[in-house]
């Protein structure tokens, strides 16, 4: 399973009581109120606890957890930056 699969599906249980319908890696999470500004700290402590990376705050932007693909993104990017300080 992807990143943007395992979000998707942690989503759509969390805030959309497991009905994926419609949802995908592009839709816009904070534009149709799937998840508001609040629970973007949710979806942030999942993502440091499921994924195992440190998200700093300065990361903690609307642009990056816009959509699914956006957050997927962000995790790779944290995990290569990770990787490149050991």
């Amino acid at each position: 399973m992807t990143i943007a699969q395992s979000l998707l599906t942690y989503i759509a249980d969390t805030w959309m009581k497991g009905d994926a319908d419609g949802l995908d890696e592009n839709v816009p999470l904070l534009e149709l109120n799937i998840i508001d500004s609040s629970e973007i700290f949710d979806l942030v402590h999942h993502v440091q606890t499921e994924y195992r990376v440190t998200v700093p705050l300065r990361e903690v932007a609307p642009d990056n957890f816009r959509t699914v693909a956006a957050i997927a993104a962000l995790v790779e990017r944290l995990r290569t930056e990770s990787e490149g300080v050991r």
